[in-house]
């Protein structure tokens, strides 16, 4: 019988800030214009971690039923890899939470839009339904996308675009264009790490079949590749603060970049693909700190 440590170790607590960080930032976008309600808040985060935890899950069971999570892989050791969990108690975790965290996000959706806007009720909880839906199939079944090299695309939609508009809408029930620019730089930064995951899991990802677009495009473009993105989420923040200018305290957001840079710099001298394995943790965890002082800036 596995036990609750490695249920937690299964969970990944440890990508709860990344993916944290597009309800942070769009909470505080809401509240920079005059939107804001606790238990919106308290229930968007349940809900985002409902979301991660499935997806933990699912990346853990559809990579070990594969075999990809083997001994060549680079990172930390599997839940079904190691054999503390297997296959068939994962896919029932999996289940107990999907359903327990869309029951989250119908009390999410009726706080936000009660019974007057049904349109917005049905609309989002179509939402929920396709992120977990999502987060299942990038690793499990036959047509797992992660497998063919479109995991980018999801993580830059739910972990950025949906994270931070979604919940920005959540709070105002309105949407201007100027969101989406914040939102884009929480998607680049988060596709910036899942590329990093990629680039270290580069030679058994291509031995397993996994095609990430990593393996697809080489170790040298893919780190071309990630100089854009980080490059791409500074422009985005710096045009939004530059088209809603009030205050020099919106410039907060540069002392994230600090890191952010010099883990750029990092990334151009490494050589070896194991030793790109700690600068997730550092581009994740600087993600979280751009959200937090982006929004800072916004309501200072």
């Amino acid at each position: 019988m596995s036990s609750f440590k490695h249920w937690l170790k299964a969970a990944r607590l440890r990508t709860l800030p990344l993916s944290l960080s597009g309800i942070i930032l769009g909470s505080f976008l809401a509240f920079s214009n005059g939107y804001f309600n606790p238990f919106i808040l308290f229930f968007a985060i349940l809900t985002t971690v409902g979301f991660q935890v499935i997806s933990n899950f699912a990346n853990d069971y559809g990579d070990g039923v594969k075999g990809t999570d083997n001994h060549e892989r680079i990172g930390p050791i599997r839940a079904l890899q190691s054999g503390e969990i297997n296959a068939k108690q994962m896919l029932l975790a999996i289940k107990i939470s999907g359903v327990l965290t869309l029951i989250i996000a119908l009390l999410l959706i009726f706080i936000s839009f009660g019974k007057e806007n049904i349109f917005y009720s049905i609309l989002f909880f179509l939402l929920g339904v396709g992120s977990i839906a999502a987060a299942v199939k990038y690793t499990m079944g036959k047509n797992a996308y992660g497998y063919s090299g479109f995991g980018d695309i999801f993580v830059f939609v739910f972990f950025g675009v949906l994270s931070v508009c979604g919940t920005y809408f959540l709070y105002t029930h309105q949407l201007g264009y100027t969101i989406f620019f914040p939102a884009f730089s929480i998607g680049l930064l988060s596709v910036g790490v899942l590329n990093l995951n990629n680039m270290r899991d580069r030679l058994s990802d291509k031995k397993s079949g996994k095609n990430t677009l990593v393996v697809k495009i080489g170790s040298e473009f893919a780190k071309y590749y990630h100089y854009y993105l980080i490059f791409a989420a500074f422009l985005f923040a710096l045009l939004y603060t530059m088209i809603h200018f009030k205050s020099i305290w919106q410039f907060l957001f540069l002392i994230a970049f600090i890191p952010i840079f010099k883990h750029m710099y990092i990334v151009y001298i490494i050589r070896e693909d194991k030793d790109l394995d700690p600068e997730l943790k550092k581009l994740a965890l600087s993600t979280f700190l751009f959200a937090v002082l982006f929004g800072l800036g916004l309501v200072f």
